[in-house]
């Protein structure tokens, strides 16, 4: 084999091995010692994922067995493609309680369209995330507040209980906010059926007290059979309870949704949304799991992994998948070393498809309402919400904000407001920099820093130094400009000559190349120097090509501050003899 053969099959393989992560890790497993754990950690995973599939599918307003179809899907397609040993990604009540909402808004005009929607959502996402993918959009998060997007969760596990409570009491919910909703509730407790609520109670009651004994314990699963066998034995469905019934068994059946043009328009500010969503939760649930068991996942990978989840998901008939922390802990907790134990919960979740699905047809849905409303629990960290209002105020309100705008208005509204809330913050943060005069450092001539934090530093007669603690650019120009204007004129003595360091600047834009040529020459008016400092080439290169900063162009360029301050003392001497 030649040289540039064994290069391209070089390149060709690392390319796959980025491509496909499983090629890095299932080479080396170490199946003496982590067969046994991963194997463990699929059966309990499998004992979560599937009583909570099946109540997030009613949550999304789907058929039971969709939630049993995104186990099988997401899961391989996670395992294969994702880069994270220990997170779940299956369908989780944010993007289930998002997609209904989304549906709704639409108003479908019969089940079968709305399952055709649902579908085309899905796969709509994993499109989204596979785009994002490939062109390496994950940074797209951190434009986000961590306190903005978890007062939207918090909010929507708000929202997802007020929508759940009804069913516990056994009594019909109201239409309008989740206030209003709480209110109709209120108002209608006397028509609570005894036996429903006495069910639904039991079990959130079961749910709280196996979860605090032990996180391994499969909670979910334990209440779902002895929910089944309950209603076996004493006829519940006779009695009033509404119970899942007959659900198909068999594989399901793999194709791609009949939908309009007009119809992918009318659901993208859905897709967008619950995009947003999973994705903020699912990378910092793997980088939590990163973090403890000391290794790395890459964010664009994690992008295409979701991507293939959700269209697998969506082929299928599934839900929409995303990495859920409660689940992922779950599977953390059972002793999970690789995402082999995903595919064990996989290889379960689709024995449950072909054979186990008679089971669930006593299922009562008082039980799924329990359920979800203990999965969603977990979403309202109150501590963590307190924690926000302690260190920062004004980043907690934006998170209430976002909070309350799903309360009052509705789900996407919310995820919009939370969106913009967050939009703001970097728009006003950037646009409003902190701005340094700096002096000498006492004892160290050649050093300079921040006079208002450090009052002993001393000042140069007749000379400012500037640094602008953030890149000027178009939004913060002005603020620049009208800064060091107020700083000469409230300096106690003549300013001849002023320094700015741009060592924050590794690019100028137009407009910020406008100020400066605008202040340099208002100073020169004045007879007032202007140099510059650790000013990066780009920069330079970019005032000379645009021709417009041609006394700016005049300033001089000096490689330190301390060489700048020495040439403003030479020709200061100097000016005096």
């Amino acid at each position: 084999m030649s040289m540039t053969n064994r290069f391209q099959l070089s390149r060709a393989l690392k390319s796959g091995l980025s491509i496909f992560p499983v090629l890095q890790w299932l080479p080396h497993y170490n199946w003496k010692q982590w067969l046994r754990p991963d194997v463990i950690a699929g059966i309990t995973l499998w004992g979560v994922v599937v009583p909570e599939g099946i109540a997030y599918a009613g949550l999304a307003g789907m058929p039971v067995q969709a939630g049993l179809y995104t186990i099988l899907a997401a899961l391989i397609a996670y395992a294969i493609f994702g880069t994270s040993r220990q997170l779940a990604v299956v369908a989780t009540s944010a993007s289930a309680v998002m997609l209904a909402s989304t549906l709704a808004a639409l108003n479908p005009q019969d089940h079968t369209a709305y399952l055709v929607l649902a579908a085309t959502m899905v796969l709509m996402v994993g499109i989204v995330f596979m785009v994002a993918g490939i062109f390496r959009l994950g940074f797209i998060t951190n434009f986000i507040s961590r306190p903005v997007m978890e007062g939207f969760i918090f909010g929507l596990a708000v929202f997802i209980i007020v929508k759940q409570l009804p069913k516990l009491f056994g009594i019909g919910h109201g239409d309008g906010n989740t206030f209003e909703q709480s209110i109709y509730l209120l108002n209608h407790l006397d028509q609570t059926k005894m036996l429903v609520a006495i069910i639904g109670f039991s079990t959130l009651a079961a749910l709280f007290t196996l979860h605090k004994l032990s996180g391994r314990i499969p909670a979910s699963l334990i209440v779902l059979l002895a929910g089944i066998l309950a209603s076996v034995i004493f006829g519940l469905s006779s009695h009033g309870v509404a119970v899942v019934g007959n659900i198909p068994s068999g594989l399901p059946v793999i194709g791609l949704p009949q939908v309009k043009l007009s119809d992918l328009w009318a659901v993208l500010p859905g897709v967008l949304g619950i995009s947003l969503v999973i994705f903020c939760e699912g990378l910092g649930a793997s980088d939590a799991f990163a973090s403890k068991h000391d290794y790395e996942v890459n964010p664009n990978q994690e992008l295409i992994a979701y991507g293939f989840a959700n269209l697998g998901s969506g082929m299928l008939g599934g839900l929409a998948a995303g990495g859920s922390l409660s689940q992922s802990s779950v599977n953390d907790s059972a002793g999970a070393k690789s995402a082999l134990s995903l595919v064990v919960a996989a290889v379960l979740g689709l024995v449950t498809i072909l054979v186990l699905t008679p089971l669930f047809a006593a299922l009562p849905e008082v039980i799924l309402a329990a359920i979800i409303i203990y999965a969603v629990t977990h979403l309202m960290k109150l501590r963590r919400m307190l924690w926000f209002y302690r260190v920062d105020r004004v980043e907690f309100l934006l998170g209430m904000v976002a909070l309350l705008g799903v309360l009052i208005f509705d789900v996407l509204a919310g995820l919009a407001i939370a969106v913009l809330s967050s939009l703001i913050v970097v728009i006003y943060r950037s646009s409003r920099p902190y701005g340094s005069v700096l002096g000498q450092i006492p004892g160290e001539p050649s050093a300079y820093s921040d006079m208002q934090r450090h009052p002993e530093n001393t000042s140069i007669p007749g000379l400012i130094i500037f640094r602008f603690n953030s890149p000027v650019y178009f939004a913060n120009a002005s603020l620049f400009h009208n800064h060091l204007k107020e700083l000469i004129r409230k300096n106690a003595q003549p300013v001849k000559a002023i320094i700015i360091d741009m060592v924050s600047n590794d690019r100028l834009d137009i407009t910020s190349i406008e100020m400066l040529e605008k202040l340099t020459e208002e100073l020169q008016r004045h007879n007032i120097i202007m140099m510059a400092t650790q000013v990066h080439q780009p920069v330079l290169e970019t005032v000379r090509r645009s021709g417009l900063g041609q006394h700016f162009a005049d300033v001089s360029v000096f490689p330190t501050i301390d060489a700048a301050v020495q040439n403003y003392l030479k020709h200061s001497v100097a000016d005096t003899q």
